[in-house]
């Protein structure tokens, strides 16, 4: 069943046209990675589907034809986006980042917070540090921790391996791959292509704004240009 579809999605910035009639579907339950270079729409393929950027096309969630998005309303309709950089809250504590993660709820519950402290363990060891003094991986994780507080139907998130170490970055998508065994529905947008086909269940290519390439995950690991272009062989 389709949770979400974009319907030749285009996006501008000024002058500059970001996206060219994107089309893609991510079922409910799947795990879709979406390729590209620098540059390919990847990021603000996720910003339209969050609200933080203006489209003309058609986004569809829920079955419902979506006409006036805010980041808020998404948010909302249980769409937690975890951009590039994480964007935590530095100066608030691990605990409070997550009690704001928490606001689509209407605050934090006990078993939510057990959730996520049983995926990062390390999170409820800092539960009381400055968020900004964590370690990259660290922040990565709480980053995560709170958009799982918001219980989301669909969970976006932007170079969630950028800058960490290979055994950290093992770790987040070990997690990214449990959260989906357990029902929730991710589009991640990475460029270490080989970590990323390797978790997904389908994948999309981006180039210039563009979707080139779509499929199932282990078809595209087996395609001649995707090996030549971003797996390196």
């Amino acid at each position: 069943m389709s949770l979400l579809e974009l319907r030749d999605v285009e996006a501008r910035y000024g002058e500059v046209t970001a996206l060219h009639g994107v089309s893609l579907t991510v079922d409910d339950g799947d795990f879709v990675a979406i390729l590209g270079a620098n540059g390919a729409g990847k990021t603000t393929t996720l910003r339209a589907i969050s609200g933080t950027v203006k489209t003309t096309g058609q986004i569809v969630f829920q079955g419902e034809r979506l006409h006036r998005r805010t980041p808020e309303g998404m948010a909302r309709r249980g769409i937690a986006h975890v951009p590039e950089g994480r964007g935590t809250f530095a100066s608030l504590s691990v605990f409070d980042n997550m009690r704001l993660g928490a606001w689509t709820q209407r605050g934090p519950s006990a078993r939510d917070l057990a959730r996520v402290f049983e995926f990062f363990p390390v999170l409820y060891d800092r539960r009381d540090q400055q968020a900004g003094t964590l370690s990259g991986g660290e922040q990565q994780m709480l980053a995560l921790g709170r958009a799982m507080m918001a219980k989301p139907r669909l969970l976006l998130l932007d170079e969630p391996s950028l800058g960490l170490a290979p055994l950290v970055v093992r770790e987040i998508f070990a997690t990214l791959r449990s959260m989906n065994d357990r029902g929730t529905t991710i589009v991640v947008v990475e460029q270490n292509a080989a970590l990323a086909l390797g978790s997904a269940k389908h994948a999309y290519v981006l180039e210039t704004g563009r979707v080139v390439l779509g499929g199932a995950a282990e078809e595209l690991r087996g395609d001649e240009s995707v090996r030549r272009s971003y797996l390196g062989y």
